[in-house]
This record gives structure tokens, C-alpha cells and sequence, in this order.
């Protein structure tokens, strides 16, 4: 037996002993198992057992010897790491009393330095000091200095270190007595500060940044530093602008300055924020007034151009916020204010005199294209006196004015008016302050309201009103209101959009959340506007349901006239009761076609609920005007057949307007003519059924009187 069975990490005792068992009885040999002998199983297994047992012994010692091995290592280990211990003590005391040492040094130098600097500066300021004295004599000469670092271009840096402190010291002096010396310091002085700046040009022109930051080091102790600031300003725009736009190169250029100042100026922030207020001063500012200058000449593109400036002088503010500019954080803000503040003081009276100019503009161009002279229509006085009379007598209209059909409405001008007062919107947003921009918005829907409402869409409804036909018409009225009223509707819908789209977003306001600023749900502006709009619409409204009123006369009216002309008594009362039977009247096939065409324009011109109210409206005196004609003539049997056969016309006509109180209508309507038809015997029984249950009893009663045989038959009788 081996070990390595036992050390597997696989080993399974209880496998181990079926496959000792399997063996035994002879598995693992060519002939398979043998029948169990319990005393071979036996020996098979004692012997096993003892060789575990000798294994077991094997690997008590093996162990053992192990054990011994590793204890010793240990107590070697341990005493190496002690040893390293102590030598790890020792050094780190020789490390203590090296810096110790070296501490002791150091201090002995500083004082030695110490003791040599104050021997040295007042030496070195003794030798300045004579240096100094030596040049400012040369300055008391009348001839002027004449030592070779005044005159040498090589030393420049060095005259004005030195001139620079003569012109200092210069300053102490007594004027009466060192007038002259003064002066001529004065005059080297500026000399050399010329001498700085144009070395400062011609280090611009090389690109030679290290020179620059070396000048302007220098210059920044001369009083003449903002000139350098100020060349540096003219060299960095010289020869920049390549765009006609100068807003495409502002920004490039501010990127490529602001890189090249940071390199050279020792305060970046204060030289940028210099630079950019000579940009926006004078190049930006320029551009504004070169573009602004037309304003009396064409207001479109000026408003057009201020709206652009003004709204790219802030894309461009809002992308040169990213640089440092100097302590005042509003500076951005205030250029921009200082260059426009003349031309937003007048902005609102500028785009109200020119939303007036185009919106006149288009009207004008709409009805000279139609040849109408437009009509001075007054709002009061007359025209409400005539209002009043038509919604108290429909049928006292005034001589009807025929217009071809026109309509006088026009969904195109009306988007050309709500496109420039759209523009005009986005103009007001902008342009205006948080103070003025609902006051300014409501201006402008002031005006829209006055030409798209009551010049355009109210005259096209007064006009159409006068284009109605008389309530009693003698010939074939020309139907048209639907159609204006369509368009009105259409057209007012529009604005509705806009309304709610682009104005009341500028009215309604803000106020200031935990989380920036919420809008308010409504406002002194907004409930303004809502009740202009509303006062406007029940204008309309009002207009409207008039001149749907006097159609729907008209209309019924023009069927009136064709029920009294082409009905005959004959037709319900026809001497003879031979020849072929007819599938309506005369009068009937005439009627249809009219009110066919009528729901068919309604359809067209209406929408939503507006189409179901007039069709309600119309189906109501429409039956009315059938009632009451029916009512005119007596009926014997073929006639009351023909008059079943209109009615029945004039029902599945009347199914078409998909209002279910008409339809009941003339259900009941043709309910009441089969009277006309019941044997007398059954009248009664009809009177009282379902379909006639619910009328006044007075009503089956004026049609039943209707019958030729009412007297004869002795119905009157047999409904006591």
C-alpha cells in the first residue's frame, strides 16, 4: 500500500473499503466475481488492517522527525531576528546623533550667512548708492549723461533699472534748485520707457513671448505700464479680423489672446478684462451702430438686426464668461447694457409702429388683390342697433348685399399677421427687461388683436352678415356665412395656438423657488390677456351665432317658398286614384337636393360640437316649417300615401345630421301621417300606442281632422 492513495484529496473511505471487497471476491480477474466466502473477506480485511496500521506507524515517525525539524528552524529564526533587532537599535541611535550633528552645522552656516549679509547689503547699497550718484552727476552736466549704459541699445534693461530709481530720487528733490537735472531725468526717463515699449512691439511681431514677459516685467515698474498694456491690445488686433461677421472672430481671437497674456503679463486678469473692454468699446460697439443706423429708414431690418445683435452679443458674453476678466464680475454684462442701452430704450415704440406698418401692409395687399374697397364698418351706434333688431326679429334684415361667395377671410394673411406677431414675441423676450416683458408682450397682442380680430376676421363676419339673404327669399339664395364662419373659426384657432404657445409663456411671470425660479400659474398680465381674448371671442361669438341664425332662416325660409310653389292640393288629393303611384312629391324632390347641399356645406365649414348645435337648430325648424305645411292640406288615401313617402324622404334625410333629437322628431312626424291612413276603426288605438303616447292629445287630433272621410266615417265620434 502506498501513502499517495491516502494523501488524495479525492480518497474515499467508503469506496476504498467496496473496492477491497471487490477484489477480494475476484472482481478485478478475467473470470468476474466469486461467491462471497466470509473467511477470505475476512483475512482480506485483518490484513489490510495491519498494513494500515504499519502506515499509520510510518507516519507518526515521518512526522515526529518533522515536528523536530521545524522547532529548531524556529529557535534558529528567532535568534537571528533578535540580533537584527539590536543592530537595528544601534543604527538608528548613529542616525539620531548624525542628525544631531548636521543640525548643529547647519546652524552655524545660517549665522555665518546671516553675519556675511550684513556685512555685504550695506555694502552692496553703499556701492548702488555711489553708482547711482555717479550717474545722477552726469545729469547736472548740460551735455547730458554720457555713460555707455544710456547709450548702448544692448543694455536697455539695465538704463531702466537705472533711470527708474534716478527718477525716483529725482522726485525728493527741491525743484528751484535741481530744476534742470529733473528735467533731464524726466526726458531719459521717457526716452527709455518709448524704447521699452517698442522693443515690447517688435517682440509681439517675433512671437517671442520670453522677451515680452521680460518687458513687461520691467514696465510694470515705469508709470507708462498701461501703455504697454495698450500696445499689447493694438498688436493682438492688428491684421485679425478677416470676417465681414466680427463675431466670428472674436472669440478665436479672445482664445488666442488670453492664452498669449497669461505667458506675459504677471496680472492676466486685469490686462484680459482690459482687452475685452476695448473690443466691445470700440470694435463690437462700431458694428452696432454700423448695422443700427437704418432705423428710420426700414424698421423690419432694423428690429431684425437688433434682435440678432443683441442675441449673439450674448451667446458671445456668455462664452468669454469662461475667462478671468478682473475683479468686477458684472463687467460682461454692463458692456453689453452700455452698447444697446440707447437702442432698447425705444425698441417697444419701434416694433409697435412696425407690427402696425406690415400687419396694415398685408390687409391692404389682401383686398386690393380682391379689388374690394374696404368698408368702414362702425362699431357703434348703428351696427349694434342692427345687431339688436336681427336677435329680436331675424327676419327684418336690411337689403342684402351680394359678394360672389367671397368670404373676405384669408387662413394665409391671417399666418402672415400671426407670423410677424410671433416674430415680434421672440424680439420682446429678449429685448425686454423681467420689468417690462409682460407689458411690452401685451402691446404687441394688443395690436394683433386689432388686425387680425377686428380688422380682418370681425369685418369678414359684418360683411358676411350683410351677405345674407332675406328670411322670406323669392329666389335661389346664394348661401355663404357657413363658409365665413369656418374660416373665422379656423382663423381664430390660430390664434388661440399662439396664444397659448408663445404669449402666455411671457406673461405669466416667475418668483423665486428653494430650487431657482418656478412659474406662477397666472398673473396680473396673464388674467389681462385671458380676458381680452375672452371679450373678443364673445364678440365673435355673438357675430357668428347671428349670422348663423339669419341662415338658417334664409334657409328655412327658401324652403318655405319651394313647399308653397311646387305643392299642389291635387297632390294630396288627387280626384282619380288610378296611374301609377309616385315615390314622393314634386315639392319633396326639390326640398331634398337644397338640404342635402346645406348639411353638406355644415359639415364642411363647422367643426366639434358647432356642427351638432346648427344641425340641431336646423333639424328643429325644418321640421316646424314641415309641420305646419303639412297642416294646410286634406288627404285621402293616395294622398296620405304620397305624404307618408315625403316624410319618409324628409326622415332618412334628416338621419344624416346624426342628431338623435331630430331623428325623433320626424319619427313622431311620420307616426303622426300614418293617421291619415289607420282605418278609422283603429285611430284610436294608434292615438294612445307608444309612438304617440307622450304627444298633446290636441296634436294626432289636428292631423286626424286632416282626413277626407274625418266627417263621413264619423271619427270624431269614435274617439269620444
Amino acid at each position: 500500500m502506498s501513502s499517495r492513495e491516502f494523501e488524495s484529496a479525492t480518497f474515499d473511505p467508503q469506496q476504498y473499503i467496496e473496492q477491497l471487497a471487490w477484489r477480494t471476491q475476484g472482481g478485478d480477474s478475467k473470470e468476474g466475481p466469486q461467491d462471497f466466502d466470509a473467511k477470505k473477506m475476512l483475512r482480506a480485511f485483518e490484513n489490510t488492517i495491519e498494513e494500515l496500521k504499519l502506515l499509520s506507524m510510518r507516519m507518526e515517525e515521518r512526522t515526529g522527525k518533522l515536528d523536530a525539524n521545524i522547532r529548531a528552524e524556529t529557535k534558529s529564526h528567532a535568534k537571528r531576528v533578535a540580533q537584527l533587532q539590536e543592530n537595528n537599535k544601534m543604527a538608528f541611535l548613529h542616525f539620531q546623533e548624525l542628525d544631531d550633528h548636521i543640525n548643529n552645522v547647519a546652524t552655524k552656516v545660517v549665522h555665518l550667512g546671516d553675519q556675511l549679509e550684513g556685512v555685504n547689503t550695506p555694502r552692496a547699497r553703499a556701492e548702488e548708492a555711489k553708482k547711482l550718484i555717479e550717474y545722477f552727476s552726469e545729469f547736472l552736466d548740460d551735455y547730458g549723461p554720457k555713460a555707455e549704459v544710456f547709450n548702448d541699445p544692448f543694455q536697455l534693461q539695465d538704463a531702466a533699472d537705472i533711470i527708474q530709481k534716478l527718477q525716483l530720487i529725482s522726485q525728493e528733490l527741491p525743484q528751484e534748485q535741481f530744476e534742470k537735472p529733473k528735467m533731464r531725468i524726466q526726458e531719459k526717463y521717457n526716452q527709455i520707457e518709448d524704447d521699452l515699449i517698442t522693443e515690447f512691439r517688435s517682440a509681439f511681431h517675433e512671437v517671442a513671448t520670453e522677451r515680452m514677459r521680460e518687458l513687461a516685467g520691467i514696465l510694470a515698474h515705469f508709470k507708462g505700464y498701461h501703455r504697454c498694456v495698450d500696445a499689447f491690445i493694438e498688436e493682438s488686433q492688428a491684421n485679425t479680423y478677416i470676417f465681414h461677421d466680427v463675431y466670428e472672430d472674436l472669440i478665436p481671437l479672445c482664445k488666442k489672446v488670453n492664452s498669449l497674456v497669461h505667458q506675459v503679463f504677471s496680472s492676466p486678469e486685469s490686462v484680459m478684462g482690459k482687452f475685452v473692454l476695448n473690443l466691445y468699446e470700440v470694435k463690437l460697439q462700431e458694428h452696432v451702430k454700423g448695422k443700427l443706423s437704418n432705423k428710420d429708414e426700414d424698421r423690419e431690418h432694423y428690429l431684425k438686426h437688433l434682435h440678432e445683435l443683441y442675441a449673439r452679443t450674448g451667446r458671445l458674453t456668455a462664452a468669454l464668461s469662461d475667462y478671468r476678466l478682473g475683479s468686477d464680475a458684472h463687467l460682461l454684462t454692463r458692456l453689453t447694457k452700455h452698447i444697446f442701452e440707447k437702442y432698447l430704450q425705444g425698441y417697444i415704440q419701434c416694433e409697435e409702429l412696425h407690427l402696425r406698418e406690415k400687419m396694415s401692409e398685408n390687409l391692404k395687399s389682401y383686398y386690393s388683390m380682391l379689388g374690394h374697397q374696404k368698408k368702414l364698418i362702425q362699431q357703434t351706434g348703428g351696427l349694434q342697433d342692427l345687431q339688436h333688431k336681427l336677435r329680436t326679429n331675424i327676419g327684418s334684415s336690411g337689403p342684402q348685399v351680394d359678394f360672389k361667395g367671397q368670404t373676405f377671410l384669408s387662413q394665409e394673411v391671417a399666418l402672415n399677421l400671426l407670423n410677424e406677431s410671433k416674430q415680434a414675441f421672440n424680439r420682446c423676450q429678449l429685448l425686454s427687461t423681467q420689468s417690462t416683458l409682460s407689458t411690452h408682450a401685451i402691446k404687441i397682442f394688443d395690436i394683433l388683436t386689432e388686425y387680425l380680430c377686428q380688422e380682418h376676421i370681425e369685418y369678414a363676419l359684418e360683411i358676411g352678415l350683410q351677405g345674407i339673404p332675406s328670411s322670406e327669399p323669392k329666389s335661389f339664395p346664394q348661401i355663404y356665412f357657413f363658409n365665413v364662419a369656418g374660416e373665422a373659426n379656423a382663423i381664430f384657432h390660430l390664434l388661440e395656438k399662439q396664444f397659448s404657445d408663445v404669449l402666455v409663456p411671457l406673461i405669466r411671470g416667475f418668483t423665486p423657488a428653494s430650487e431657482g425660479l418656478c412659474l406662477v400659474s397666472s398673473s396680473p398680465a396673464h388674467s389681462e390677456c385671458v380676458q381680452k381674448k375672452k371679450q373678443i371671442t364673445e364678440q365673435m361669438e355673438s357675430k357668428t351665432e347671428t349670422g348663423l341664425e339669419r341662415t338658417l332662416s334664409t334657409i328655412c325660409g327658401w324652403i318655405k317658398y319651394l313647399l308653397d310653389k311646387e305643392q299642389k292640393k291635387s297632390d294630396f288629393r288627387p280626384e282619380s286614384e288610378e296611374g301609377p303611384m309616385e315615390l314622393y312629391s314634386t315639392a319633396c324632390a326639390k326640398v331634398i337636393p337644397f338640404i342635402e347641399k346645406q348639411v353638406e356645406t355644415i359639415k364642411r365649414c363647422l367643426d366639434g360640437k358647432n356642427v351638432t348645435a346648427v344641425l340641431m337648430e336646423f333639424g328643429i325648424r325644418f321640421h316646424r316649417v314641415i309641420f305646419d305645411h303639412l297642416q294646410q292640406y286634406t288627404y285621402n288615401s293616395l294622398g296620405a300615401m304620397l305624404v307618408i313617402c315625403d316624410v319618409n324622404e324628409y326622415r332618412r334625410l334628416v338621419k344624416s345630421f346624426k342628431v338623435p333629437m331630430v331623428n325623433s322628431l320626424f319619427e313622431k312626424l311620420h307616426a303622426l301621417c300614418n293617421l291619415l291612413v289607420v282605418v278609422p276603426e283603429n285611430i284610436k288605438s294608434v292615438i294612445t300606442g307608444e309612438q304617440l303616447g307622450g304627444l298633446d292629445k290636441n296634436t294626432p287630433m289636428s292631423f286626424v281632422q286632416l282626413r277626407a272621410d274625418f266627417k263621413a266615417a264619423k271619427i270624431a265620434q269614435q274617439l269620444r
